[in-house]
């Protein structure tokens, strides 16, 4: 590809090299060259091994587990093609760590993600190309250009070819700050909503404590932009079956599965989890409940999309 005399360059680091090479697939590019390894003392040893003067370039990296190896490794590649004089450098990031840290929720606490978007723009990269953010708030955080892309399309056309008939299905948010998510989800099958009112004793455990809507003798679908160590969806889950669901589906964009999460799952009462590949799952499939997704076709898009200067806004508004 060559629009505007510049070339486009796709390049990938450690963290989600499958994802990275589908992407690439769908455009009809190989990934770049380079060496994405470590030091004998385990420092990032990054080398860009082709010519990317002039280019326009873009770095996928997932900043997910290992989150500090693979922060550092986007960081370094951006400074390694803006050194070699790129003529513009997007960070691919399908996940963005860090993220719910976006605010001072006690005294000193610190605001990590405002922290790293400072880095990731300090390292050189001129715009941000992501995927459901933990607050959408966090692209003000940025001092360049953020283009958010969004899963709840690819997760609901999975459940609607999934049901036959939606006159007994529910969207449920497991909190008050997914329930615009679950709304946007409701809106496309065209089903009822419902919200689990919880509260948040200490980091990672939370406690149900209500269930605000109608979810008896229904098929419910749970919808969240991360999980984590699982503990929020399947208390939900087991509240929503304690009020009478049927069956009890859960989605999210962003399948962190740290600690327990894959035990608590596979031992819930969740049916199926329904998750995006923007985190790789392990090589072994932790449970069998778990369903994942590609966005390799709607990141493919919108990087040709920001390559030829066409508007982001007209793929928003076919998919969402």
């Amino acid at each position: 590809m060559n629009l505007h005399g510049k070339d486009i360059k796709i390049f990938a680091g450690n963290s989600n090299r499958v994802l990275a090479e589908e992407i690439a697939e769908k455009i009809g590019l190989p990934l770049g060259v380079a060496t994405v390894g470590k030091f004998s003392d385990g420092e990032s040893a990054i080398n860009i091994g082709e010519v990317v003067r002039g280019s326009d370039v873009f770095v996928i990296q997932s900043t997910c587990t290992p989150v500090n190896d693979n922060l550092i490794e986007l960081l370094i590649m951006i400074d390694a093609i803006k050194r070699a004089s790129a003529g513009r450098i997007t960070a691919v990031m399908p996940y963005f760590g860090y993220a719910r840290q976006d605010r001072k929720a006690k005294a000193r606490d610190p605001i990590s993600a405002k922290l790293v978007a400072n880095l990731i723009t300090v390292a050189g990269a001129d715009r941000v190309l992501t995927m459901d953010l933990h607050t959408p708030q966090l692209q003000g955080f940025f001092d360049i250009p953020v283009d958010h892309l969004v899963g709840v399309p690819i997760l609901a056309s999975y459940f609607s070819d999934k049901f036959d008939r939606f006159d007994d299905v529910v969207a449920v948010s497991p909190d008050v700050g997914s329930v615009t998510r679950t709304r946007k989800f409701a809106e496309r099958l065209d089903i009822p909503i419902a919200i689990v009112d919880k509260r948040r004793p200490k980091a990672n455990v939370s406690e149900i404590m209500n269930v605000v809507g109608d979810v008896a003798n229904k098929k419910v679908i749970l919808i969240d932009d991360l999980l984590d160590t699982g503990g929020t969806i399947v208390n939900s889950a087991n509240a929503l079956m304690e009020m009478g669901a049927k069956e009890v589906f859960a989605c999210c964009t962003h399948g962190v599965l740290s600690g327990p999460a894959c035990e608590r799952i596979e031992s819930s009462c969740i049916k199926e989890l329904v998750m995006l590949n923007t985190i790789p799952l392990p090589k072994d499939k932790p449970t069998a409940k778990i369903t994942s997704m590609s966005v390799a076709a709607i990141f493919a898009e919108a990087i040709e999309r920001v390559y030829g200067d066409i508007s982001i806004s007209t793929l928003f508004t076919q998919r969402d």
